[in-house]
């Protein structure tokens, strides 16, 4: 069965849509199907941003051995003592839940048959694990030639580390951006938060919708690998060619740019706040704002390339900038420039969840769960007009929709499905 006839509406799609979480049928990816074999956040993050975007995504967990960021924090817990986890229901909304062992027999055959009406399988396992179980890429393309296959590794499916086990901070560390995050007086502070997963997560989706339309075209699906470490050198900015030009190693340089000045963290009343006004338009504006506006013809910091000069920068703007900001607040200061000045406040994680822009943005959103009750997460930060995506919906327990997904996706019967059961393959 074609992509483009389950998009117009049948019966596979229709069972499986009418069912969906969070009730989404008419997203931008609607009936494409995803086979979702990962676990943690890389793997899974790829395939929620995908399900948000109404493909019909689905999560298989080992019954023995399923995702175990359902026991991460925090923790939802229901009336009857039962327990969820806020973390896994973020990262695996919008998804049905399948059970399905692949160390036995019969659930490498479902493998297969559910790959045979499949768009994309997204798996995050170390390379070569997929191909000892028996169902890797080379196995399930045989099924369906058309299958885009996103593999998300520590370090990628080639190369001399490509079987080494990796975490996040192993990205950061080998992909050079622990080496330049934090302070030069003291050691290399990694990024805080799991900036080699989430990137990776970026990429992996891109490359699949690459490799998708290519499939609508050609009927030929593809391997897409990615790889944290790559994913991480690629947000190092311009540290490669630094090197490669300049022979200069980036080293870490705290809230600092390393030429562009203005441009950094500076304290005030409450906090602390960005300032960039560097550029000759925005240095003139601030001037203005802060009741200097003498200084916008003073010969020695009139021009950017003055004011970047660290020597000028240390003895003449930085004072002046401690002087603007130390006895103000951080509302104050974004009230007195406005619209005007790239001045942001710094806020904690609960200043973000309750700021105006985020709810005009609804990037929190709030998901009922009937057993535990609501739910705050992030919401979906790609915005379409003709299809919006869809953040509302619910993760499954565990193996939820075994049934269901197994009769409409790969054609079995209650027979079929209960001697699964029966042998432990679901």
């Amino acid at each position: 069965m074609s992509t483009s006839d389950r998009r117009s509406g049948s019966p596979l799609d229709e069972a499986l849509a009418g069912m969906l979480p969070g009730g989404q049928s008419h997203g931008a990816l609607r009936g494409i199907v995803v086979l979702d074999i990962t676990r943690v956040v890389a793997g899974p993050f790829c395939s929620m941003l995908l399900a948000d975007l109404g493909a019909t995504v689905i999560k298989i967990e080992n019954p023995k051995d399923p995702d175990y960021a359902r026991d991460f924090p925090p923790v939802l817990e229901s009336a009857a003592g039962e327990k969820f986890s806020g973390f896994f229901a973020q990262f695996n909304r919008n998804k049905f839940g399948l059970t399905l062992d692949l160390s036995t027999e019969e659930g490498k055959a479902t493998l297969r048959k559910l790959a045979r009406s499949a768009d994309v399988l997204v798996e995050n396992f170390r390379p070569g694990t997929m191909d000892k179980l028996g169902v890797g890429y080379p196995v399930l393309r045989k099924e369906n030639p058309r299958l885009v296959y996103t593999a998300i590794s520590g370090y990628g499916q080639t190369g001399p580390y490509r079987r080494r086990p990796a975490y996040d901070n192993s990205a950061q560390a080998t992909g050079g951006l622990w080496s330049m995050n934090g302070f030069a007086d003291r050691p290399p502070v990694r990024v805080g938060t799991i900036i080699g997963d989430l990137s990776a997560t970026m990429y992996a989706v891109i490359g699949t919708l690459a490799a998708l339309r290519h499939a609508e075209r050609t009927g030929e699906g593809q391997l897409v690998d990615v790889s944290q470490q790559d994913s991480v050198l690629s947000l190092t900015e311009n540290a490669v060619v630094s090197y490669t030009v300049d022979g200069k190693v980036p080293s870490p340089l705290g809230n600092e740019h390393p030429f562009v000045k203005p441009y950094e963290l500076y304290p005030c009343k409450d906090g602390f706040v960005f300032f960039g006004g560097y550029t000759d338009k925005f240095w003139r504006l601030s001037c203005h704002l802060f009741g200097r506006s003498e200084l916008v013809e003073d010969p020695e910091i009139d021009t950017m390339a003055k004011r970047f000069d660290p020597a000028v920068y240390e003895r003449r703007i930085r004072p002046l900038l401690h002087e603007w900001f130390a006895d103000k607040t951080k509302t104050e200061l974004e009230e007195i420039v406005g619209d005007a000045v790239p001045l942001s406040a710094v806020k904690d994680i609960g200043e973000v969840v309750e700021d105006p822009q985020i709810a005009a943005r609804d990037m929190v959103v709030d998901v009922e769960y009937p057993e535990f009750g609501e739910l705050r997460m992030f919401g979906s930060p790609i915005k379409l007009g003709g299809t919006p995506a869809q953040p509302r919906g619910l993760a499954p327990k565990t193996g939820e929709h075994s049934d269901t997904v197994l009769r409409a996706l790969a054609g079995l019967d209650e027979a079929e499905i209960a001697d699964l059961r029966e042998k432990g393959a679901i």
